[in-house]
């Protein structure tokens, strides 16, 4: 009788959901949906409309043309420039588990056959913090791009500069706003996606620079946390703060585009700056 009871207790406590069906429970709205409905809407949650995080070759099968995708420096990795304890080993492990080399890959592809530069950071390789192979590879694919006149299109999700290299990581803050400039300046097309979370370094270099700025819904984008803003401040921040509608209406980023709309979107802005499909 009291299994029973405890049985009903417990669905009513976690919302109905049946503890043998995978679940994922949402960060922002903390509604619990089955793993296979949120996959089955591409990691997008059903309630709030957060839009979850993917892993870099999940998000380049769902955004460039089947097949079109060449990869830049695929085999690059970085060194201990400052000897910072079991760094190697945690790059390693990392290697293992995620089966990339680095936080970032960077390539050729087309989307719907127009030819573009493309990279994507990946949060599951340190947070896809930004050290000295991240912001090399970043600066190839733009230097390539202005070589060839094509334009860069970057996702970014980043925790920031990598302490473990130190200065090094700092760095690249400079050194891919410098590769960004070059390539404005022989008038090249550099669009930023902005997807959950873009932070810290990242978010005060490459990822702001973009001639224009697109953030998928709910996601957090700033540069140090909330809670190092309100305690330098002394004051209570709005809730939505660094989310992606506060940062729209405060004239961050130039739109928000839910996942399902963003190939179609960066075909269309492309088109629209004067790229053509490629015959």
């Amino acid at each position: 009788m009291f299994d029973d009871f405890f049985n009903v207790v417990k669905l009513r406590f976690n919302g109905n959901q049946d503890e043998t069906v995978p679940s994922f429970k949402c960060p922002r709205c903390q509604s619990i949906v089955t793993l296979a409905r949120y996959e089955e809407l591409q990691r997008v949650c059903p309630n709030c409309n957060y839009h979850g995080r993917l892993s870099a070759p999940d998000r380049i099968a769902m955004t460039v043309d089947k097949g079109s995708f060449n990869e830049f420096d695929s085999e690059m990795i970085s060194c201990d420039p400052i000897n910072f304890p079991e760094y190697q080993q945690k790059q390693q492990e990392l290697r293992d588990s995620t089966g990339l080399k680095d936080a970032i890959i960077t390539g050729t592809a087309n989307i719907r056959g127009i030819r573009t530069v493309i990279g994507v950071m990946d949060s599951r390789y340190m947070m896809a913090s930004m050290g000295s192979v991240v912001g090399e590879k970043i600066t190839r694919a733009f230097e390539y791009a202005t070589e060839h006149n094509l334009p860069v299109i970057m996702f970014t999700a980043s925790g920031g500069a990598r302490m473990q290299e130190g200065i090094v990581s700092l760095m690249q803050m400079a050194k891919t706003s410098g590769a960004v400039k070059l390539h404005s300046d022989m008038g090249g097309l550099y669009t930023t996606v902005l997807t959950d979370p873009t932070t810290g370094g990242v978010t005060a270099s490459f990822a702001s620079l973009g001639d224009i700025i697109i953030a998928e819904p709910k996601i957090l984008i700033g540069f140090a946390g909330r809670r190092v803003i309100e305690s330098t401040m002394k004051q209570r921040l709005p809730e939505d703060f660094q989310l992606a509608e506060f940062m729209q209406e405060k004239g961050f980023i130039d739109m928000i585009v839910e996942r399902k709309k963003l190939r179609s979107t960066l075909a269309h802005l492309l088109e629209l700056h004067g790229y053509s499909k490629e015959v």
